[in-house]
């Protein structure tokens, strides 16, 4: 199982779109979320950066997934790609496997 976890914010070709040219595009972008929700992709949460959180992030949305594959991983960045999403948004991501504290701070101790 592999924890995947996008943070982005928009770009100025984002923001010079119209309201309904934004909502045409979510429109578009939904449908292909639920291709993969219906291959096992989990969607753990998305959320807002708050202002306040301590030691901020430059980047306004975030949002975390399980996903059960490597390969389901790669199919769903191929998705990303080609839905035109890095023309819109700026965004880094992360991915490594399902583990727990216990299993990291040893990791973190061996650096």
């Amino acid at each position: 199982m592999k924890t995947y976890i996008e943070l982005w914010k928009a770009k100025s070709t984002w923001l010079n779109l119209s309201m309904e040219e934004r909502g045409n595009y979510m429109e578009k972008v939904g449908p292909a979320i639920q291709q993969f929700l219906d291959k096992g992709i989990e969607i753990i949460s998305w959320g807002v950066v708050e202002a306040e959180t301590h030691h901020k992030i430059d980047y306004d949305f975030f949002g975390i997934w399980m996903l059960p594959t490597v390969e389901l991983a790669r199919e769903f960045e191929a998705m990303v790609e080609a839905a035109g999403w890095y023309e819109y948004f700026e965004q880094v991501n992360a991915m490594g496997n399902h583990e727990t504290p216990q299993d990291i701070i040893p990791k973190i101790i061996n650096l």
